[in-house]
């Protein structure tokens, strides 16, 4: 039997969280290094969930109050093989492609600052993350002075010319 959860995720203020999937134990040293090489003046913490051996919850980072919260949003989810990364001082978008490109990470769920719910499902065996809810559902569709609105942001924080 197949139970569905939905876990509400802790984000700080001013800070994003990554969520992925991993397949091996050194998944915390190798997404500490790729972090602190592509983005040295971030704050972060991870945890790291393994789903064999002695099934424990392993964490690394810079920043103590968000190693913990890192803990505790994997703890929470009690998935095997799932980590929770979170940042400071930096955003997904700075760091996304080196995570994606660490050896040992399969997937990534979601990279956001938005009110997260990760839906797992539950067996006998464990759990399993099937998906995340990231943030708001849509409003409507942007109309031209959305659209201006969008360019002038992206131009004002420096991801556009």
């Amino acid at each position: 039997m197949i139970e569905l959860l939905a876990v509400p995720m802790e984000i700080p203020a001013e800070a994003n969280i990554i969520i992925g999937q991993s397949h091996f134990i050194k998944t915390v040293e190798d997404i500490y290094e790729a972090v602190v090489s592509t983005a040295p003046q971030a704050k972060f913490g991870l945890a790291f969930n393994e789903s064999s051996g002695a099934c424990l919850t392993r964490s690394e980072g810079n920043d103590p109050a968000l190693r913990e919260v890192a803990i505790r949003n994997a703890t929470a989810l009690a998935a095997g093989h799932v980590f929770v990364l979170m940042i400071q001082n930096a955003y997904p978008i700075n760091l996304l492609n080196t995570i994606q490109n660490v050896p040992e990470v399969c997937s990534i769920f979601c990279a956001t600052a938005n009110p997260v719910e990760v839906v797992l499902a539950k067996s006998a065996q464990g759990r399993g993350v099937l998906g995340v809810i990231d943030g708001s559902s849509p409003k409507g569709v942007e109309g031209e002075a959305d659209v201006a609105w969008r360019h002038d942001l992206l131009r004002k924080i420096g991801y556009k010319r």
